[in-house]
């Protein structure tokens, strides 16, 4: 058998979107003697993953956060075949400047020209150039989702007091989701339209609540997002005001329900306070908060819940019946069976999330029910920050989608690769038990993630067999039956690669805690 070598190419200041590099890394990843590639942008976290997956070379660790790096193991002569196909490829997609001979307008106002009736506009460029994008489209009357990140807050807080006064919405930065009269914009699902209105500070978040209310048979007439920044004391909560009373306005919303983590308290109170002014019934869920604000707790037809399962029931309920259900379903399952490769050792929790909100969620239900904090990238408490993302310790919940993971390379939902890698890592750590993802469907997500997940789980259990080990892995699914990728399809996937499918992300949650516990009075006997 030939020996494996790596070998890297260095594009000094050469940039390419997320889309093309995912592409030509694929494509160069399954050339007949390659092991493993990767083309990424040379962040330091790129070059910590490329390091950790055995592919940064003495050379690449030279290249600046500006310049691509093209990484790939395998034979010799296949490396140097790789790497001369990744540079034509890159040099293929760069020249490509139009689609089947149709030109693509280059600024706002020539595609306003080709367009002239539409009234919203979708950013998602390099956050440098994304504020300037923004002002243009509102200058021009426009809405924004504004998809990119990285815009500074100074920016995000002049572009929306701008975007309030002249009666626009400014969904952004980073808003990733938003349903606008039936239209879905970024990553969004197959919904029925119904009595419910959504305003949400976090894309999955509100992925979440409206797939679950969709399984009850509830539809939704509008969905807007935010941006996770919105609820900030320096932002004050602007879009998140504007479109709740946007929703109480609107003759084709009879319940809203506001989702976001917990807000600064003053802008807590500004929006409690806007909500008791509607007759409308409301569900507030900022997320492992409870409402306190004095006077507005116990206004009839507002009730606060802790999860966004909880959300979604309590609104399907008053919706399915005309009346408040204050109890959230809990599944109710059998204590796991033990595995005679279990061992004594095997006590921690590890989640590769590919949804912010969806992590949070997870990690509000696991502090209240484990003794035991957990450690994450994006903690509830900053006690409990991970030292180092790229090693777990304890129990872990990652959020894949946050910047430090992302940048240079496709989100998570997009793209299975870095969760992959990730996946095997933690698998092959003896201390872990149980594994915990979330798959989110719908529009602009991975075409069909349950096949490379579903292998990937696969290869880590028979991974962890060999070394005596069982390897638990537990999963929801965001999305519907109408979704391009198909709910049912997926959730069918999963199970054949030995994953327990549970019917939220809350409720997986709740899964990872009964096994650990379970586990745990097993070998206390």
């Amino acid at each position: 058998m030939a020996a494996l070598i790596v070998k890297s190419l260095i594009k000094p200041s050469e940039y390419h979107d997320s889309v093309t590099l995912m592409l030509v890394a694929r494509e160069v990843s399954h050339l007949e003697g390659v092991k493993d590639a990767a083309v990424v942008m040379a962040t330091e976290a790129n070059k910590d993953l490329l390091k950790n997956a055995g592919l940064l070379t003495l050379e690449n660790e030279t290249a600046s956060p500006n310049d691509l790096l093209v990484a790939v193991s395998g034979s010799d002569q296949a490396v140097e075949h790789a790497l001369a196909e990744a540079e034509k490829l890159l040099s293929k997609r760069q020249a490509s400047e139009t689609i089947h001979g149709e030109s693509r307008p280059k600024t706002l106002r020539s595609a306003l020209n080709s367009h002239p009736t539409a009234n919203l506009a979708v950013i998602s460029v390099t956050g440098r150039y994304a504020a300037d994008e923004a002002w243009e489209a509102l200058h021009q009357g426009l809405h924004v989702l504004l998809f990119s990140d990285n815009v500074s807050l100074a920016d995000e807080i002049a572009l929306k007091r701008y975007a309030v006064e002249h009666g626009l919405l400014l969904m952004g930065p980073g808003a990733g989701t938003a349903i606008l009269n039936g239209t879905a914009l970024g990553f969004a699902n197959v919904l029925p339209r119904g009595p419910v209105g959504i305003v949400s500070a976090a894309g999955t978040g509100l992925q979440e609540v409206s797939t679950l209310l969709a399984r009850q048979g509830v539809g939704i007439s509008q969905g807007i997002g935010t941006g996770g920044r919105d609820l900030k004391e320096e932002v004050g909560g602007l879009m998140m005001l504007a479109g709740l009373k946007a929703l109480q306005g609107d003759s084709d919303t009879q319940l809203i329900i506001l989702v976001s983590k917990p807000p600064a308290p003053s802008v807590a109170a500004q929006v409690l306070a806007q909500v008791a002014l509607s007759q409308k019934p409301a569900v507030v869920c900022f997320l492992g908060a409870s409402i306190q604000t004095p006077g507005v707790s116990e206004t009839p037809g507002v009730l606060s819940a802790h999860t966004l399962e909880q959300a979604a029931h309590l609104a399907a309920g008053f919706v399915n019946t005309g009346s408040w259900r204050t109890q959230p379903p809990i599944q109710t399952v059998q204590p796991p069976v033990i595995h005679p490769h279990l061992q004594t050792g095997q006590r921690c929790l590890r989640g590769l999330f590919s949804g912010g909100t969806l992590c949070y969620e997870a990690q509000v239900v696991w502090r209240d029910l484990l003794t035991e904090p957990v450690l994450s990238n994006a903690p509830l408490d900053e006690a409990n920050r991970l030292p180092d993302s790229l090693h777990s310790q304890l129990h872990c919940a990652l959020d894949l989608g946050e910047e430090e993971f992302t940048v240079g390379r496709l989100h998570p939902m997009i793209d299975n690769d870095l969760r992959i890698r990730r996946l095997l890592q933690e698998a092959s750590d003896p201390q872990v038990a149980v594994i915990i993802l979330d798959v989110v469907l719908g529009y602009g997500a991975h075409p069909d993630p349950a096949s490379e997940l579903g292998s990937a789980i696969l290869q880590a259990r028979q991974a962890a067999l060999k070394k005596n080990r069982e390897l638990t892995v537990i999963a929801s699914v965001t999305g519907t039956e109408g979704d391009p990728q198909d709910l049912k399809k997926q959730v069918k996937a999963l199970e054949a690669a030995g994953v327990e499918v549970c019917e939220s992300n809350a409720a997986a949650a709740r899964r990872v805690v009964e096994i650990l516990k379970f586990n745990e009075s097993a070998n206390s006997r």
